[in-house]
């Protein structure tokens, strides 16, 4: 490998003199007409933590998947360990010790959790029968080694967003894999989560497990990789040593230019936020959720006009269902919400009631919430707004009028590929993010509800997304932000509220409170409450 340097040129090489667990060579792969990966090539050295980063679509996760038999190449070769493999299934790559972490997760919802870790494995007694007793003790035994917090009779249907990628890694974690390719894994996790998260991986690598971490946070990956191989529009770029590099210069390679970290908010004047209107008003809030317990327990909030509230906590605390009842899919058992000053019927606030009130909404999963993965992607950027004049006339759909729309849409959001006739189901999960952040900015919303807006997309992409962000609250959109990540909190909100166990624990203005701070608070629920 080489290390780089800014005054070196963008396109590195690895070295051929070292000897690798997993080399893949000239790897393409096609969808149609379009190449996922084109000539890419990846080397990873045994018992190391090694980080694949690129853009949204430059095709990181498919050269996984050709590797992980999920996808059959149309070119290269694999060799592991130095032998040359095609793998026609998962279940071949399961056999040589691969596993497998995907972004989008793989679970059977009407399963437990335990289920869920031994399928495929199954634990049988009489030589047919699920032990499901000894399944759940060896479920537990893992959970506690690795500390993921989860219950081995819970439903995998009840299990938060965050619940389920804990157990998308133990499942991995079970099959006792020497080489694990991770697809995203802290996008849900809080900072103290990751740290636990990190801790396990590097145990693992000192126990001699290769480990391949897609993620696009490059502070992780400074963190946590030992090596770095970036792509971009399904080509490698080139491989570097984690400790030869820097955030700055990993960015420039994914997207071919500089890219800005900070965020450029300028900040409220004093005083001023008291004086604005509340767009939103929270009151009394009670809410159970699946499990029968209340989510939220008498939770408050107020969130004015030009401003942005991020509320930062654990998963699990009662923001899932916050969200659905403000964008009327649930309703809470009491409490009372006014909207720009009007106070709805909690009970009656429908979806397309809000939605007409200028409520906007990217969902924390956008499979479940965001998109119809079948529909076309011009189909998904105007859901909910088929219904205005400009997109159909009675009882006829303005097809051109939508084109034209979706056209501009994936030029200004850079949706790639930039062909709104495909399915929403054929793009990354990245771009397919981008087509909901896109329709909900494109409504010119007066509130909008935020929550993980960039899970799962580059650095690029989060430039872009925060500058939108500020740009509504800058034009007077009400914004309340819910993300895992700590870092986006504290940079785009103007105050930030910590929720635990269903309430409000804490209020901090901008600037007020550290991460560690925040992350202590958001873990214990102590009592603090600073002056906003």
């Amino acid at each position: 490998m080489t290390s780089l340097t800014s005054d070196e040129p963008l396109i590195i090489h690895m070295s051929d003199k070292e000897t690798f667990e997993i080399e893949l060579r000239g790897m393409s792969k096609k969808f149609g007409g379009l190449y996922a990966n084109r000539d890419a090539t990846l080397s990873v050295k045994k018992g190391e933590i090694h980080a694949l980063v690129g853009e949204n679509g430059a095709g990181k996760t498919t050269l996984m998947k050709l590797l992980y038999g999920m996808y059959r190449p149309d070119g290269g070769e694999m060799l592991l360990r130095s032998k040359q493999v095609r793998f026609d299934s998962p279940a071949g790559a399961i056999a040589a010790r691969i596993g497998m972490v995907h972004q989008h997760f793989m679970l059977v919802k009407t399963l437990t959790v335990a289920e869920n870790v031994v399928l495929g494995q199954e634990i049988v007694k009489a030589g047919i029968f699920l032990d499901s007793s000894l399944a759940e003790a060896e479920t537990a035994l893992l959970i506690k080694k690795f500390n993921l917090a989860l219950d081995p009779k819970a439903l995998a249907a009840n299990l938060s967003v965050g619940e389920q990628q804990r157990l998308e890694i133990l499942k991995i974690l079970y099959r006792k894999a020497d080489i694990l390719i991770l697809d995203e894994p802290t996008a849900v996790l809080t900072p103290q989560e990751t740290a636990g998260l990190f801790a396990i991986l590097k145990s693992l690598r000192d126990e001699g497990k290769t480990i391949v971490l897609i993620t696009h946070k490059l502070k992780e990956v400074i963190s946590i990789s030992d090596s770095v191989t970036v792509m971009r529009q399904g080509r490698t770029v080139g491989s570097v040593k984690t400790a030869g590099t820097s955030e700055s210069q990993l960015a420039q390679l994914m997207v071919g230019r500089p890219v800005v970290f900070e965020v450029g908010k300028k900040p409220l004047p004093a005083g001023e936020l008291e004086t604005r209107p509340a767009v939103l008003e929270i009151s009394g809030l009670k809410a159970r959720s699946t499990k029968g317990h209340y989510a939220l327990d008498g939770f408050e909030l107020v969130v004015k006009k030009g401003e942005i509230f991020g509320i930062a906590g654990v998963e699990g605390n009662g923001q899932s269902e916050l969200i659905e009842i403000i964008t009327g899919l649930k309703k809470p058992q009491a409490g009372t919400m006014k909207l720009n000053g009007e106070l709805l019927g909690l009970a009656n606030a429908s979806p397309r009631l809000l939605f007409d009130k200028g409520v906007a909404h990217i969902p924390e999963d956008r499979h479940k919430r965001g998109l119809v993965l079948d529909y076309s992607v011009a189909d998904n950027l105007v859901l909910g707004r088929h219904r205005e004049k400009t997109f159909s006339r009675p009882a006829l759909i303005n097809f051109d009028a939508i084109n034209d729309f979706a056209g501009k849409m994936t030029t200004a959001f850079n949706i790639q590929p930039q062909r709104f006739e495909l399915p929403a189901r054929s793009l990354s999960g990245g771009n397919q993010q981008k087509v909901v952040v896109a329709r909900e900015f494109s409504r010119q919303p007066k509130l909008l509800i935020a929550s993980q807006p960039t899970r799962g997309v580059d650095v690029g992409a989060i430039e872009f997304i925060h500058k939108k962000i500020i740009e509504a609250r800058d034009a007077g959109c009400a914004v309340l932000l819910l993300s895992a990540e700590l870092s986006e909190i504290m940079s785009l909100s103007d105050r930030i509220g910590v929720i635990y166990r269903g309430r409000v624990a804490g209020i901090f203005s901008s600037g007020e409170a550290t991460e560690e701070q925040l992350g202590l608070l958001m873990m214990s629920g102590a009592e603090k409450r600073l002056k906003a």
